[in-house]
C-alpha cells in the first residue's frame, strides 16, 4: 500500500490534499511524504508515527536518551553528517541507528557495509537528530568536514595580505559556516555570540537567558579561525586588513522571516581577534509590562507615573538588566494619536511604530545633550533618553521636565533610592532633582524555571536564605533539566522590580542630600518593596529559584 492510499484509508488526508501533494511531488521532484509535510497537511511527527506503525519500526524520543560515547564512536563523523543518522545503542553485533527517513534503504546498506555490523533502524524526528549532531559532533561539523575534505585547510592560516583574507572569506563553505553559527544562536534564543581565539582552539559561546553556555565545536574549526572572523568583518562592513585596533559594525539579516540586527565588536587579542555579536531579534521583544513580570500592584503604580504630564522617571540597574526593554514597554503603553513621543538612543535597538526615534552619532557631534535640546523644539509630549551619562544631559533632562515634558531615561545605580543621589553627584542641584523627579525603579532579570521539567520540593532549612520566610511545609519549584531548556532547568527570564514613587518626605531627604539608606527608609514608609522582596514573591509563586534571586540581589 502506498502512502497516499494509506493516508486516505486512515482519513488523515482528503483526496484534494493528496492531489495537491502529488502536484508538488511532480513539479518539484519532492517525495510524496515530504510534499505532504511541506504543505502542512501533516507534521513530521505525525508522519513518523504513521510510518512507525505501518513499517513496524520503533519511534524514539532522542531528548529522553543518554547516548554513550562509545556508541557515538561506532559511526565515523563523516557518515553521520552525510546520512543524518545517529547511533543510539549497540548490542553485540547489532547497531541501533536513529533516522528520520524510513525509506532510505541505500543508506542503511552503506552503514552495514562500512561498519560490518547489523543495522537496526528506529525513527526519530529530524529536529532531534540535528540537535544530537550539534551537541555531540559539533556545531558546523558537516561544513568543516566538507572544507577539510575538499583540501581547503589552508583557508585557516593567518596571512598578511588583505586580498588573501578577502578571498578566503568569500569561500562558499566559510559563508555557510558563519551562517550556521548565527542561525544556531537565533534558534537557541541567544542574546550574544562570543568567539574567542586561543592558542590551539577557538571557543564559541552563546549567552542564553543571561548565562554564557559553551557551544560544542569540532577541533578542526581552529584551522578556519581567520576565515570565520574575516567573513564576519565583511558582513559588518569592517576593515578586514586591520587587526591591531578594535572595530565596531552592524549586520542586518533575516532568519525564517524574522528580522535580526547584529551589533559586532572585534578586539585584537593574543592569539587572534575576539568577536562579540549582540543579537537584537525584533520578534522577541516583550512590549507589555505584564509580560515583563510586573505584578498588578507595581503595574498600577508604574502606569500612574507614566500617565503624568511631566517629570523625570528613571529606570536603574546594571548592564543587561532589561532597562531599555522596560522603557520600550512603557512607551508602547503611552503612545496614541494624541501623544507625540520622541526618543534619542545610542543605538536605536528596536523600531516602535508611532514613535520618532533619533540615533546618537558622536562622529558628527550628535550627542544625547545636543539631540535632547533639538527635539524639545519639535513639541513632544514624552521624551525618552537612552541613558543619562553626564551633567549636560542630566541638566537638559531636568529642564525638559520643568517645561512640561514627561522624560524617561536610564541610570546605572544599584537601587531606586540611589538614582536621585546619582544626579546630584553629576552636578544637578538637589532642589531641581526633588522638584522634577517623579519616581525611580530598579530592576534585575532572573531566569524562569522551565515549565517542561518544573517539579515542586520541600527545601531543607539550610537551603533557605534567612530573609525568605516560608510557611511550615511550603514547597518551592525548580527545574530538573531537559532538552527544552538545554538541561539548565531554566528557560526565559522575568523581572524583579523596586519601584520608588516620589513623596514630600523623600523630596525633603533629597534636598538635605541624605544618604541612600535614609531615602530607602522614607520610601519604605510609603510602601516601597525592595528587589529582594519582589524576588521572594516570585520564588513562592514558582516562577524562579532562591539561587537566582540571591545571585542578582544583595542584602
Amino acid at each position: 500500500m502506498n502512502i497516499a492510499k494509506l493516508l486516505l484509508s486512515r482519513e488523515l488526508l482528503t483526496a484534494e490534499q493528496v492531489d495537491d501533494a502529488n502536484a508538488l511531488h511532480q513539479s518539484e521532484g519532492l517525495r510524496l511524504d515530504r510534499a505532504i509535510i511541506q504543505l502542512g497537511f501533516l507534521t513530521e511527527y505525525q508522519m513518523l508515527e504513521l510510518m512507525a506503525e505501518h513499517l513496524h519500526l520503533p519511534l524514539v524520543k532522542l531528548d529522553d536518551l543518554t547516548i554513550p560515547q562509545e556508541t557515538l564512536r561506532a559511526l565515523p563523523a563523516k557518515i553521520v553528517y552525510r546520512k543524518r543518522m545517529i547511533p543510539i545503542g549497540r548490542i553485540n553485533g547489532t547497531l541501533r541507528v536513529a533516522t528520520s527517513d524510513a525509506f532510505d534503504l541505500y543508506a542503511l546498506d552503506d552503514l552495514r557495509l562500512s561498519t560490518g555490523l547489523e543495522i537496526e533502524p528506529v525513527l526519530a524526528s529530524r529536529e532531534e537528530i540535528e540537535k544530537v549532531i550539534k551537541s555531540h559532533y559539533g556545531l558546523g561539523g558537516d561544513t568543516l568536514d566538507e572544507m577539510v575534505g575538499a583540501g581547503d585547510g589552508a583557508l585557516g592560516e593567518v596571512v598578511e595580505g588583505s586580498e588573501d583574507l578577502l578571498e578566503m572569506a568569500k569561500e562558499a563553505s566559510v559563508i555557510k559556516l558563519v551562517n550556521e553559527i548565527i542561525i544556531e544562536a537565533v534558534s537557541e534564543r541567544a542574546s550574544d555570540i562570543h568567539i574567542e581565539p586561543y592558542e590551539h582552539q577557538i571557543s564559541i559561546r552563546y549567552r542564553i537567558d543571561g548565562v554564557l553556555q559553551e557551544a560544542s565545536v569540532p577541533p578542526q574549526m581552529h584551522r578556519f579561525q581567520a576565515a570565520i572572523i574575516s567573513r564576519i568583518k565583511i558582513l559588518a562592513n569592517l576593515n578586514i586588513a586591520e587587526r591591531r585596533i578594535p572595530q565596531d559594525g552592524r549586520i542586518k539579516f533575516q532568519v525564517g522571516g524574522r528580522q535580526v540586527d547584529v551589533r559586532v565588536s572585534v578586539i585584537p587579542m593574543l592569539f587572534g581577534e575576539g568577536v562579540v555579536m549582540r543579537l537584537l531579534d525584533k520578534s522577541n521583544v516583550l512590549f507589555t509590562l505584564q509580560q515583563l513580570g510586573m505584578d498588578e500592584t507595581t503595574y498600577a503604580m508604574f502606569k500612574a507615573i507614566i500617565d503624568r504630564p511631566h517629570g523625570i522617571f528613571l529606570v536603574t540597574g546594571p548592564t543587561g538588566a532589561g532597562k531599555t526593554t522596560t522603557l520600550y514597554a512603557a512607551l508602547n503603553a503611552i503612545i496614541g494619536p494624541g501623544i507625540k513621543v520622541l526618543t534619542i538612543e545610542d543605538p536605536v535597538e528596536y523600531h516602535l511604530q508611532g514613535v520618532n526615534q533619533i540615533p546618537v552619532n558622536h562622529q558628527v557631534g550628535m550627542t544625547f545633550e545636543k539631540g535632547l535640546r533639538a527635539i524639545l523644539r519639535h513639541d513632544p509630549d514624552v521624551v525618552m533618553i537612552g541613558e543619562i551619562r553626564d551633567l549636560e544631559t542630566a541638566r537638559a533632562a531636568t529642564q525638559a521636565a520643568m517645561t512640561g515634558h514627561l522624560v524617561l531615561s536610564t541610570l546605572h545605580t544599584n537601587d531606586a533610592a540611589s538614582a536621585a543621589m546619582r544626579l546630584i553627584e553629576m552636578g544637578v542641584e538637589p532642589f531641581l532633582v526633588s522638584s522634577t523627579m517623579i519616581g525611580a525603579m530598579a530592576q534585575r532579570l532572573v531566569r524562569r524555571i522551565c515549565t517542561k521539567c518544573k517539579v515542586y520540593y520541600t527545601p531543607e532549612p539550610s537551603e533557605i536564605p534567612r530573609d525568605l520566610k516560608l510557611e511550615p511545609g511550603e514547597q518551592l519549584a525548580r527545574g530538573t533539566g531537559c532538552a527544552h531548556c538545554r538541561n539548565t532547568g531554566y528557560r526565559g527570564r522575568t523581572g524583579l522590580y523596586e519601584l520608588m514613587v516620589m513623596t514630600d518626605v523623600i523630596a525633603e531627604k533629597i534636598i538635605e542630600r541624605a544618604p541612600s539608606p535614609k531615602i530607602v527608609a522614607a520610601a519604605r514608609e510609603s510602601g516601597l518593596r525592595l528587589l529582594r522582596e519582589d524576588g521572594w514573591i516570585k520564588v513562592r509563586q514558582g516562577h524562579t529559584t532562591p539561587d537566582e534571586v540571591v545571585l542578582c540581589t544583595a542584602l
